[in-house]
Parts: C-alpha cells; sequence; structure tokens
C-alpha cells in the first residue's frame, strides 16, 4: 500500500496523543478514588457500573479518528479490477463458406449482426480493429475507440474465397502493433518467407518485445471466427507462437460443425467444414478460449460473454473512500453504544 498524500499520516501523532491524554485521565481517576478513608467509598468513587464498557465508545471513536487520517493520506494500492481498457481485434472470416444458410440470413449476416451488438458495448477507452480474411488477411479498420468507423467497417464485409487463419492472426497483431506505436519487425514479416515455410525460415519476436511470461497477458485480444479450415500459408498453429510472445490472448468462434455444410457458390454445390481442433488449439496455446455456434442466438451469446472476458487488469486503485466507510462505522458504533450504556455521547 502507498499513499498520495503521506505527509497527513503525522496527523496519526495527534491521534496518539489523544489516546495516551485519554490513559493518563483514567490513572488519574482511579488516583482520585485512592484518597477516600476507607475502602466502601473507594468502591463508591470508582463504582461497579460500566467497567470495560466506559472504554469501549472512546476507544472506538479514537480509532475512527486514526482511519480517517489514514484517509487524509489518500492510500492506494494495487487490485485486480475489471476493465475495460485495451485493444480488440476482430478477426472475420469472410471465405464464401460464409454465405451458409444455417444461419439466417446467412453466416456472414448474423457474424456481422454479432459484432455490431458487441462493439456497442465496450466502452468509450477501448479500441476496437477489425480485420478480414479468406484468401490473404487485411486491416479493415484500424483499432479505434469511434464506434461509428468500426461498426461501418464491419458492414463493408463482403464474401470471398479460401481460408488464411494463420495470416489473419500475423495481420491482426500488425493491427494492434501498429496502434501501440511499435511498428518494428512485424508478425506479419514471415509472408515474405511465403517460398520457404520450413521453421528455420520464420522470424522470431524481436528483442525490443517486452516478454511475458506463462500466465502473464497484454491489454489487448483478438476475436478470431472462421467457419472453415485453414488451406493457405502459414499454418496456424506454426505462428501461434507470435501471439504468445506478446502476451496476445486470441479467442476463437468456430461456426457450425466438423461435419460441414453444402455451399452453393457460383452454381457450383461446395462442402465447407469447420476445422474445430485447431480453433482450440489456438486459444488454448494463447490461454484464451474456444466457443462454437451453431445458430445466430449462440453467436449472440458468445460475443456477449467476450463483453466480460476480454479485459482484466491489476491496477493501482486509491481506497479513500473505503477508508472513509470505515472511520464512519467506527464512529456510528462509538455514538450508538455511548447513547445505549450512559445516555450520552463520548
Amino acid at each position: 500500500m502507498s499513499f498520495i498524500w503521506p505527509s497527513a499520516l503525522l496527523l496519526l501523532f495527534v491521534v496518539a496523543g489523544l489516546a495516551v491524554v485519554y490513559v493518563l485521565a483514567q490513572r488519574r481517576r482511579n488516583r482520585y478514588a485512592l484518597r477516600y478513608a476507607n475502602l466502601s467509598l473507594v468502591r463508591e468513587a470508582i463504582g461497579n457500573g460500566p467497567g470495560w464498557r466506559r472504554h469501549v465508545p472512546p476507544v472506538l471513536f479514537i480509532l475512527a479518528l486514526a482511519v480517517m487520517t489514514i484517509a487524509v493520506a489518500r492510500p492506494q494500492a494495487v487490485v485486480a479490477v475489471p476493465s475495460q481498457e485495451g485493444t480488440v481485434i476482430l478477426a472475420i472470416d469472410v471465405s464464401g463458406s460464409m454465405l451458409a444458410e444455417d444461419m439466417k440470413p446467412n453466416r456472414m449476416e448474423a457474424a456481422k449482426a454479432a459484432a455490431r451488438a458487441f462493439v456497442d458495448k465496450q466502452s468509450e477507452s477501448v479500441k476496437i480493429g477489425v480485420v478480414s480474411f479468406s484468401g490473404d488477411a487485411s486491416i479493415v479498420q484500424s483499432p479505434t475507440s469511434d464506434k461509428t468507423l468500426v461498426i461501418a467497417a464491419i458492414n463493408r464485409l463482403r464474401p470471398q474465397r479460401a481460408t488464411a487463419i494463420g495470416r489473419a492472426i500475423l495481420v491482426s497483431l500488425d493491427a494492434i502493433a501498429e496502434s501501440q506505436g511499435s511498428e518494428a519487425d512485424l508478425p506479419s514479416s514471415i509472408l515474405q518467407n511465403q517460398g520457404q515455410p520450413d521453421a528455420s525460415a520464420r522470424p522470431r519476436p524481436s528483442a525490443t518485445i517486452p516478454p511475458y511470461l506463462v500466465g502473464q497477458h497484454a491489454s489487448a485480444s483478438i476475436v478470431l471466427m472462421s467457419d472453415g479450415q485453414n488451406n493457405q500459408f502459414p499454418a496456424p498453429l506454426d505462428i501461434v507462437d507470435q501471439a504468445t510472445s506478446r502476451g496476445v490472448r486470441i479467442y476463437t468462434i468456430g461456426l457450425g460443425s466438423a461435419a460441414g455444410a453444402i455451399v452453393r457458390l457460383q452454381g457450383r454445390a461446395v462442402r465447407t467444414a469447420l476445422d474445430e481442433g485447431t480453433l482450440k488449439k489456438i486459444a488454448e496455446v494463447t490461454d484464451g478460449r474456444y466457443f462454437n455456434a451453431n445458430t445466430e442466438a449462440d453467436l449472440r451469446a458468445v460475443y456477449e460473454n467476450l463483453t466480460t472476458e476480454l479485459v482484466v487488469r491489476n491496477e493501482k486503485t486509491e481506497l479513500t473512500a473505503y477508508a472513509t466507510l470505515a472511520a464512519a462505522i467506527l464512529a456510528v458504533f462509538a455514538g450508538a453504544f455511548s447513547l445505549f450504556w450512559f445516555n450520552r455521547l463520548p
């Protein structure tokens, strides 16, 4: 615990002085009673009455003064508090399979409606970006706290071809890095090695990136939604360590089921199947969560849960109000006991 105005704690010496004065007054009272000539008069002077109870109201009142002095010093401590402050990237699959009509009117429109509802519920301090991915991935809207821009970007999404989940993760990390002013060694630089998709060709996080240990997380998250299987370089599980090293959680949402659905694209019937195993692994590795949505109602419920789960941070919080409340309670009890036992205030 620390204090914003630590010099105010000097007032505790005044409170301590009051406590000393009270103790000296009690001793003087006892010495005065011993001046009487016999024991019966001493007992009458001291009395059999309240005994220890007479000390309760003054002690509570002195404690109230001490706690109020601490409140004046404005104490603060680091506590875990829910916070909506941070950056959220909505990475939305816009492959042709999103036209499947197992959600009404189709998966694409249901996804856009749920995303808009999610944006509306966020606080003004949350920055939201939008990344769309199909055969490639691109930043549709850089992270911003302007909800109008974010919703307009969601409305512009149109179905295309293929599914590049790995690229979606890298481009989402790019958007986070750019919004935080650290554009050196962007994660998507891995795409420059597309002709060398082996492990040795993959770039590692820059030394300038602060290391995050297991269980530690940045204030940024990615919400990745897909209804298909990755069929573009790089493979998602090969580059997910780029998110882990930056402390970025990835929450994955799977639309549909592994059994798949039939979608008509340009007059052809195409079966699309959800790669649920990959989405679960991405969430597990980054300490996020996986959700499955089979209906538009399920999808909306997922986004509503994410509203309260995305950002919980340790923050330095001022405790003045709590200290003031404690002092007031002590003072009230001191007065109540004094009135109840002695019909007077301390």
